[in-house]
């Protein structure tokens, strides 16, 4: 890991560690409730591992914060500005592609903002997200193939999209050219199947 993906694996695993113990949880509860190892949950809060975007929405469903909670605090301020090159970068492709989270809103209705970019031949399989959520993604260079569940659509500069993020889907780059693209995550109730605890730093 270099030095900036270090540093936001000790902010999130610190962050999970928090939550865990306000909740008086154990390794192994947060395990169970975000159907991840106890090893899992032992690396992330020791910021030693590079957790998945399917590991870390696990985590952060189950302690009912959201995703967005993961990368700084929440805060009461109305309005919060991310500038540019301070997006956490929450996915790396293994030629360069990176997923970034722009921005969010505190549960219990997450709203995320991702920006992406895939180099030719890198993808990204999501597995199935809480019941409810909603996916806008819009192209803007390069070709996007998003699979969700059985089916596969094609995507062009300037196409945009709407579908369901409770199946399995898939993002993939099979084209010649980068690909760029806003994502938007729409997932409701955040928490609500663990009984989420409002927190407030």
């Amino acid at each position: 890991m270099n030095v900036n993906t270090s540093k936001l694996a000790v902010t999130i695993g610190a962050r999970i560690r928090r939550e865990r113990l306000a909740r008086q949880w154990t390794l192994d509860r947060l395990a169970e409730a975000a159907g991840v190892s106890r090893r899992q949950v032992i690396n992330v809060e020791q910021g030693e591992a590079n957790p998945s975007i399917g590991t870390l929405l696990g985590l952060s469903d189950a302690l009912g914060i959201g995703l967005p909670a993961l990368v700084e605090p929440p805060s009461t301020q109305a309005v919060k500005i991310t500038l540019a090159g301070e997006a956490a970068t929450l996915w790396n492709g293994e030629v360069g592609g990176h997923g970034r989270l722009l921005a969010g809103t505190q549960p219990p209705d997450v709203v995320e903002l991702w920006d992406w970019r895939m180099f030719p031949g890198e993808s990204h399989q999501s597995k199935a997200h809480q019941g409810g959520t909603h996916e806008l993604l819009h192209v803007h260079t390069g070709t996007l193939t998003l699979r969700v569940a059985s089916e596969s659509f094609e995507l062009r500069p300037g196409d945009a999209i709407s579908f369901t993020g409770d199946v399995p889907h898939s993002y993939a780059n099979h084209g010649s050219e980068p690909t760029q693209f806003s994502l938007t995550v729409y997932e409701p109730q955040v928490g609500a199947a663990h009984g989420r605890k409002d927190t407030h730093e």
